[in-house]
């Protein structure tokens, strides 16, 4: 990577944690510094599971459990055992943790106006609008695609609302042409795409000795959508398949499905006749990998 780009990360970063205060150990004038206090507003009102303030965070579970102890000493949270599962651990905001979390909500307004404030309104609009592209870039970078055994709960979680999907926008039935046992090593291979520890999106390869390799069961989640995981998750599926020996890929879809159809046919997807019997497809494609 240039070392031009890697110095405007860079730069920018600098510039963001100075701004909004992060190098402070008492953020927004309040008795505790950014990692406590984001842990606060991440509790929320309701409280919330330890393993997924972890997630939220991207913070090691020793770091996670000393900021709660921290925030426990000073009265602000409880942490306790789930009632329906006494493994899991659940942190609540106390009185107090709710009253300090009201007031870092009130200061967090008042930082984010001071931004704001010295700019025209051309100039607050400009930076809004990076800053949206900021956050979308970030989230995106922030997606991770592993490799999970098709029946992993988050597996079966993506591919009953694949089928969910498909079942509102068309009334074919999907065929069983990826069954389990053929998304399993070495038969196939089953990726999920996760968001801080949440399952977004999923995907599926068919591995074929002598035919070519079968890309199956993409699904990204509506409201990961627009951030070009799919284009991603297409790609390491055909790496997958490239690495296994294929050096050409089929895929086909419905014709309800416009948004997958653009993205096969932007990179490179060649539409041919029918290869299956597929009962949902409407078009089927081929490509050229490697």
């Amino acid at each position: 990577m240039p070392g031009a780009m890697v110095d405007q990360v860079r730069r920018f970063n600098r510039v963001v944690t100075e701004r909004v205060g992060a190098l402070n150990d008492r953020f927004l004038g309040l008795a505790r510094p950014l990692g406590e206090a984001r842990l606060l507003w991440e509790v929320g009102p309701d409280g919330c599971d330890v393993r997924l303030l972890r997630s939220r965070m991207g913070l090691d579970s020793g770091y996670v459990s000393r900021l709660l102890r921290s925030l426990e000493a000073a009265g602000l949270v409880e942490v306790t055992s789930s009632l329906a599962d006494r493994r899991i651990r659940v942190a609540r905001l106390t009185a107090a943790g709710r009253r300090e979390r009201a007031k870092l909500n009130k200061r967090a307004d008042e930082l984010a106006q001071s931004l704001l404030a010295p700019l025209t309104a051309e100039q607050q609009e400009q930076l809004l609008a990076a800053m949206r592209d900021v956050e979308r870039l970030l989230i995106a970078a922030s997606v991770k695609i592993s490799p999970v055994d098709p029946e992993h709960p988050d597996a079966r979680y993506c591919l009953a609302e694949y089928v969910a999907e498909l079942s509102r926008r068309s009334t074919r039935p999907v065929g069983n042409t990826a069954l389990p046992h053929q998304l399993r090593p070495p038969a196939g291979q089953f990726f999920v795409a996760y968001l801080h520890g949440a399952a977004i999106g999923c995907g599926a390869v068919k591995h074929h000795r002598d035919a070519p390799a079968e890309i199956k069961r993409m699904w990204i989640a509506p409201e990961a959508r627009g951030l070009g995981l799919g284009r991603r998750l297409l790609e390491t599926l055909e790496e997958c398949a490239l690495a296994n020996g294929a050096r050409t890929a089929h895929i086909e879809t419905g014709a309800v499905l416009t948004e997958a159809l653009c993205l096969y046919r932007s990179v490179g997807w060649v539409e041919v006749p029918p290869f299956n019997d597929e009962p949902f497809a409407d078009h089927w494609f081929e490509k050229e990998l490697g």
